[in-house]
């Protein structure tokens, strides 16, 4: 019997509303896809994001579309360049590595890692708010070692300085959401080195950034939306410090590996992200962040209810999936 796949959408429900410069968020759409073969079944998690002119409808139809290529024993390499980057090729893919360890009864690990996958330390995201807001949620977060902190607006002064007063112990990532412009950038990245901000993400929008390669920057600047792909790398190398690969927009772990290794030659500090989804979304990106300078897997930690199995985060550390939820 030829290998089967299925897509379909799942809701997820969020603790309270997510919040960046772009906008709000209460729940995660996600699309989840099944491989299966011969009574075995792989799993994977994709987040369409509308950044990018995605559409979970669009999503779904865009994995439906490989229906008889993965029944034709499709294999991943194939995929890379049979299907654009973006979450329905991400979805796919994370399926068939799962599929893949199912049937070969090896975790993905032992191809993914270097080492032996432990927990790793993973940041808690602060939503955009009001500066007061936004003290009170660092402040909810003592315990964490890393805080991801949205900002993005004309003037972040105030919300800087609330949350780093609110968060003394903690490591901060500014993620600006492409919401900066050359009117504030050089005084919010200078606000930032007062403050011991360890890193600010995304902070002008993609294909804006050429100022990035001209001012100072008295703290490394992480490309989010700037960078999708392996392609992307080389050109990035004059304005950021550092890059944040995210399988949604790489299209799975497969060109994933390939980028982190690339970014590590070209002398990049390694950032592994997520979108806001479940623990299936996140468990190839626990792997992927075995050797990370800093994580951000805390998607499940917004929601109000997670996958069973999920992942296990305790404290501050997210630990490797369980063969039960992925790979």
């Amino acid at each position: 019997m030829p290998r089967q796949l299925h897509a379909k959408i799942d809701s997820f429900p969020l603790t309270r509303a997510f919040t960046i410069s772009r906008g709000a968020k209460t729940s995660a759409e996600v699309v989840t896809c099944t491989i299966s073969d011969n009574g075995v079944s792989g799993h994977g998690e994709c987040v369409p994001y509308a950044r990018y002119g995605e559409t979970v409808e669009g999503v779904m139809e865009a994995i439906k579309a490989f229906n008889d290529a993965i029944a034709s024993g499709m294999s991943r390499e194939e995929l890379q360049s049979a299907m654009a980057a973006g979450a329905a090729r991400n979805a796919i893919d994370c399926a068939l590595w799962d599929l893949e360890a199912k049937l070969s009864g090896t975790r993905v690990s032992t191809t993914a890692c270097r080492i032996l996958p432990r927990p790793v330390p993973t940041a808690v995201t602060i939503s955009l708010g009001e500066p007061a807001d936004m003290a009170d949620q660092a402040r909810a977060h003592t315990s964490q070692k890393l805080l991801k902190v949205k900002v993005g607006t004309s003037d972040d002064r105030a919300r800087m300085h609330a949350v780093a007063s609110a968060a003394p112990d903690a490591e901060i990532i500014l993620d600006a959401n492409e919401g900066w412009d050359e009117s504030n950038i050089r005084e919010h990245l200078l606000l930032a080195a007062e403050l011991h901000i360890g890193l600010i993400e995304q902070p002008m929008p993609a294909g804006k950034d050429e100022i990035l390669a001209h001012i100072p920057h008295p703290v490394p600047i992480c490309a989010d939306e700037s960078v999708h792909t392996l392609a992307d790398l080389e050109s990035l190398s004059d304005r950021y410090d550092a890059i944040n690969i995210k399988l949604d927009k790489t299209g799975g772990l497969t060109e994933a590996l390939r980028m982190r290794d690339r970014a590590r030659e070209l002398g990049f500090g390694v950032m592994i992200g997520c979108m806001v989804g479940s623990s299936l979304a996140m468990a190839p990106a626990v792997l992927l962040a075995q050797d990370a300078d800093w994580v951000d897997l805390d998607g499940p930690l917004l929601l109000a209810r997670d996958r069973s199995p999920g992942l296990v985060y305790t404290g501050s550390l997210v630990s490797p999936p369980s063969a039960e939820l992925w790979g």
